[in-house]
């Protein structure tokens, strides 16, 4: 009976290692099947280490940026769009790890866990894909960026939609340059998506951060006036300005981005509270878009005297915000205190069936109403005392621009603009002809696409480091690096 009683224990150990082996077999399989799956080795998907087949990838209008025609995928007739939309579309070859194609192949070929591939065998073709961006405002943006590295995001601060989100340098997809052996230079950083993956020293635009910790922590802020005679001496440290300001009120102190002032009021505010700010904007770290992760903000005051909160309170000491953070800061400035979370992916369809679609997620109030108001109202003072109105086409603009110094380097140079569609006329005012109505979307989308290329170019020109605006009334706002 022992010897019976110990081969049973043998026998329900071998069990239980069985069991646990294919518990651990199924959640290895169930967790990375997607993967595997999606390796350039499956021949279902790949031909020669490219992808050639997929469904299509098309914009918020329905022109198509990728489509598989005789196993092979195709992009865009138009050069610019092909080059502009390659970070956000990606490239057949797998190089760009933002792309739709990389990152959300599974989508597109229609893979799931249950059925495999089935719908490449059904279909033909994997699922069909609309983004949320313009194909032909981000050709407008990626040309105004010229020769210049950086980046443009558009933005529809009210639904969360990207409209647009520009990389350079970038490649036409249908023609792919040999970047490894290039010494031109032109391809430096070519794979990297700039929007999503890169921070940058903000420069002066985190004084609208700085402004508002001073509006929602300091009570007499708007009544006080600053001096500015060029430089400060703030913690031991030499604080210089752009110029000699004088008298001046928080309005005149962003108008000019004194950096005095905000010297002066970063210190007040203290280490504690800008950094409590700062993070509370979502600025120190990834913010997610879709499950995707952007590059993390860095705002580290932990052991930072005056002098350097100071340096940090008007963008520079170690700041290095992502663009699209500070984007959606820019969208709750705009949007009372709340932003709508970004997203990409409007909608997904298999054959005739819609499987997702987008909806508008809103953040947590990440400034107070007051405070968003009073910042627009300080915006747009610096467009109409300083900037000028005639610089946007006619559109209301509210807007902080700086320069972000690094040693030894240029200025940064990005541009993210939130902007939203066209107005939906026929919500408030339906007598408009149909005819009528695609009038005005087509001739306000085209002011739009106006004054972002001035507003890039004018940056290039005047070697701006940095800017951030909004349309009031039209529901666009913006940043610049």
């Amino acid at each position: 009976m022992k010897t019976m009683s110990k081969r049973a224990w043998v026998l329900y150990v071998f069990i239980a290692a069985f069991l646990a082996g294919l518990i651990v077999l199924f959640y290895t399989f169930y967790t990375n099947a997607d993967s595997w799956a999606m390796k350039k080795a499956n021949r279902h998907l790949y031909s020669s280490g490219t992808l050639s087949v997929a469904g299509s990838i098309k914009d918020e209008t329905g022109a198509v940026l990728a489509e598989t025609k005789d196993g092979k995928r195709v992009y865009n007739s138009d050069k610019t769009v092909r080059t502009a939309t390659m970070h956000t579309v990606g490239d057949s070859e797998g190089y760009i790890a933002t792309g739709v194609q990389t990152s959300y192949k599974d989508v597109i070929t229609g893979y799931n866990f249950v059925d495999g591939i089935y719908n490449l065998k059904k279909y033909g073709k994997g699922n069909d894909v609309n983004l949320t961006i313009n194909a032909q405002l981000c050709a407008a943006a990626y040309s105004a960026l010229g020769s210049n590295k950086g980046t443009v995001g558009v933005y529809n601060y009210k639904t969360g939609e990207l409209l647009c989100a520009v990389t350079s340098p970038s490649y036409d997809p249908d023609n792919v340059p040999d970047v490894a052996n290039d010494t031109t230079g032109s391809y430096e950083g070519v794979y990297l998506n700039r929007f999503f993956d890169a921070s940058y020293t903000p420069g002066s635009i985190f004084k609208l951060v700085t402004a508002a910790a001073a509006l929602e922590t300091i009570p007499d802020v708007q009544s006080r006036t600053f001096q500015c005679s060029g430089k400060t001496i703030i913690g031991g440290q030499e604080i210089i300005c752009n110029g000699v300001h004088g008298s001046l009120s928080l309005a005149g102190a962003l108008a000019h981005s004194c950096n005095v002032a905000f010297g002066e009021l970063a210190a007040e505010l203290g280490a504690g509270v800008l950094q409590e700010y700062a993070e509370k904007l979502g600025l120190t770290g990834s913010i997610s878009c879709e499950g995707y992760k952007t590059a993390p903000g860095k705002i580290d005051l932990s052991g930072a005297d005056d002098g350097d909160v100071a340096w940090a309170g008007i963008g520079q000491y170690t700041d290095q915000v992502g663009a699209l953070a500070f984007l959606r800061y820019m969208g709750a400035i705009a949007n009372g205190g709340n932003a709508a979370e970004p997203y990409l992916m409007q909608r997904v369809r298999k054959g005739d069936d819609i499987t997702y679609e987008a909806e508008t997620k809103l953040t947590s109030a990440m400034i107070q109403p007051e405070t968003a108001g009073t910042l627009t109202k300080l915006m747009r003072n610096d467009v109409q005392t300083i900037y000028g109105d005639w610089q946007f086409g006619g559109l209301s603009v509210c807007a902080k621009s700086g320069t972000a110094e690094r040693e030894g380097q240029t200025a940064n140079a990005m541009f993210a603009l939130c902007w939203m569609h066209p107005v939906r006329w026929r919500s408030w005012c339906s007598w408009k002809t149909a005819a009528r109505e695609a009038r005005s979307r087509r001739l306000w989308r085209q002011r739009c696409l106006a004054s972002a290329r001035r507003c890039c170019n004018r940056n290039k020109k005047q070697r701006r480091g940095t800017a951030a605006f909004f349309l009031r009334g039209r529901r666009i706002c913006g940043i610049i690096f």
